[in-house]
């Protein structure tokens, strides 16, 4: 019971530094700082995949395998974005190598 309210308050912590920080971030830096922490979504795919892995009963599959969904969606449109912010720093001449 305790380690459940530990980990509730560490989640809640973590949701308000989140917001904290993000909200603080100009406009204009999202798309670069969204490209950079690419890899940390890599990060939370592979523990969703673990905590996938160590599922026991069907509601933690379940909850495990939406998991690893939201973090495959999340990495995957990261790369879209990326892809797309480094599109419109491209010259326009035609130039392609």
């Amino acid at each position: 019971m305790i380690e459940g309210l530990v980990a509730l308050y560490i989640f809640m912590l973590a949701a308000v530094v989140g917001y904290e920080v993000i909200a603080k971030v100009p406009v204009i830096l999202h798309t670069p700082l969204m490209s950079g922490s690419n890899f940390i979504h890599g990060i939370v795919l592979v523990g969703a995949m673990i905590a996938l892995g160590h599922a026991d009963t069907n509601l933690e599959k379940a909850i495990g395998f939406i998991g690893v969904m939201l973090a495959t969606g999340n990495a995957v449109g990261g790369y879209f974005v990326t892809e797309r912010m480094l599109e419109m720093f491209k010259s326009s001449k035609g130039d392609k190598k």
